[in-house]
């Protein structure tokens, strides 16, 4: 094995190119990473008041609950949430999805470009046709599924 430790002006001076490059664009990496370019005077917008927060009037529902019976509506990303695309050209089947988990999940599928078909017992119909209709807007395939049928 050869133990050659010497430097040539090569090596030398490709070092010193390295040294002083990083010399030059740490500062300038590091001030990227800064929170400067919000102008002065506006705050982001704070999450913990966004939303409608507790306490919430006691109200009871039979099983399957509606959405559109509670108060306040609860946010599916109706409103909130922006899709990129990511699943354009695909299709996604999402059991019960006129409410809760389920709701959010089809609107994101379709806000990120997916053909959406939902699941949905009958007496939810009416949130099943909002979760539709939402689908639609974003110009997607939306088909509605009633467990009536699937069994």
């Amino acid at each position: 094995m050869s133990t050659d430790n010497t430097m040539s002006r090569r090596k030398a001076i490709g070092s010193m190119g390295a040294v002083l490059a990083t010399t030059i664009v740490s500062p300038a990496l590091a001030g990227g990473l800064t929170n400067t370019d919000i102008p002065s005077g506006t705050a982001p917008e704070d999450p913990t008041t966004k939303y409608v927060r507790p306490p919430f009037k006691e109200q009871t529902q039979p099983w399957p609950g509606l959405v559109s019976k509670m108060d306040p509506r609860p946010d599916h990303g109706e409103k909130s949430y922006k899709g990129s695309g990511r699943l354009k050209g695909r299709k996604a089947l999402i059991t019960g999805d006129d409410s809760g988990m389920g709701r959010a999940a089809a609107i994101a599928y379709a806000r990120e470009g997916a053909d959406v078909a939902i699941n949905y017992y009958p007496t939810e119909e009416e949130d099943a046709k909002e979760v539709i209709a939402l689908i639609k807007a974003e110009g997607r395939k939306g088909i509605a599924i009633s467990w009536r049928f699937a069994r």
